[in-house]
């Protein structure tokens, strides 16, 4: 009876620190959004869901037009982490060894050693990766699947926290390339910037009018350290998720796989996307146990990129988040 009680007095105190910790994860996000929203007005979608991906160890796909701050929100979110930050603009004629690095001769030790590349930081961002050929965008499915890189047979590890935060513009198609669907589904979220409502509008005229030639990214402190991160992004990983919960995950996945409207449906990767960024989103709201409703914020992010409208439908210029949505409104919630 005795190790019963110290059994549950045991756990019973670490479920208590648990619910600390995702306090101070909570309290640390508010952090970070203010920081950010000194400079970006709006957009407070696209931020949660940058940290979410975050926690969730998953890289981000972010389009919009130009001129709607896509780059420089991800910018702003480096800056506010105090880890590494690299930035690659992709162009036409960008080789792979551009952005992985490359094994140079060294005259003084009469040696090849490895010259890394801007890849090799926490934090990369690739502004219009769609303007990269083939052979450039496969040289990141081994970075960013397994965080490693294979150069002449020797493989070097990247450093932890990693994330790749990429920009495309959906209108512009000239000289630029389609992502392959093996690279697409490599990105956790696929998040969308919109034009700003007319408030927000002014309101981001009121800023550049208060900011005079001060540079944004110089106004954002770090508030977070990269360990800080790791440990977060360990703590997400017990967040508690319901058996109904995860067959709530499964039934839609699964239903995207076998809807008239749709030619290809999302994998079990999708499925493991959605429990790993529901987790996050739980636990930045505060919480140590997620709900139907952090699995439908996710939901959409997550599945978008994944699935592949049938030629009809596409042709009808129907949205995949049509379709989305018709397949979890028929799906009973969980509760």
């Amino acid at each position: 009876m005795e190790s019963t009680e110290n059994f549950n007095n045991t756990s019973n105190s670490e479920l208590f620190e648990s619910r600390l910790k995702v306090q101070e994860l909570n309290h640390l996000a508010y952090r970070i959004r203010n920081e950010i929203s000194k400079i970006i007005v709006g957009q407070e979608r696209v931020l949660d869901l940058l940290l979410t991906a975050l926690l969730a160890n998953g890289h981000v796909l972010i389009e919009g037009v130009p001129g709607v701050a896509k780059t420089l929100i991800a910018k702003l979110l480096a800056r506010s982490l105090d880890t590494g930050f690299s930035r690659i603009q992709f162009t036409p004629d960008l080789m792979p060894s551009d952005v992985l690095g490359t094994t140079v001769f060294n005259s003084a030790t009469s040696g090849f050693e490895f010259k890394s590349g801007p890849v090799f930081s926490n934090m990369i961002l690739i502004d219009e990766v769609n303007r990269a050929p083939a052979k450039t965008q496969s040289a990141l499915f081994e970075v960013m699947e397994e965080r490693q890189v294979t150069i002449d047979g020797e493989t070097h590890a990247m450093d932890h926290p990693f994330l790749v935060l990429a920009t495309q513009n959906p209108v512009e198609h000239e000289g630029t390339y389609r992502l392959p669907e093996a690279q697409l589904d490599r990105f956790l979220f696929k998040i969308k910037i919109d034009y700003p409502t007319l408030e927000q509008e002014v309101g981001i005229l009121q800023n550049a009018c208060e900011r005079g030639n001060v540079v944004e990214v110089d106004q954002i402190q770090p508030v977070v350290t990269a360990a800080e991160i790791m440990e977060f992004q360990e703590l997400v990983h017990h967040v508690l998720v319901e058996p109904q919960l995860l067959r709530y995950i499964a039934t839609i996945v699964e239903k995207t796989r076998n809807h008239s409207s749709l030619y290809l449906g999302g994998s079990p990767r999708a499925s493991l996307s959605i429990l790993k960024a529901s987790r996050a989103f739980a636990a930045l709201e505060g919480r140590d146990f997620v709900t139907p409703e952090d699995i439908q914020e996710v939901l959409f992010p997550v599945l978008t990129h994944r699935v592949i409208l049938s030629p009809e439908k596409e042709m009808e210029g129907v949205k995949p988040e049509a379709v989305i949505r018709q397949i979890v409104d028929s799906v009973e919630v969980p509760r």
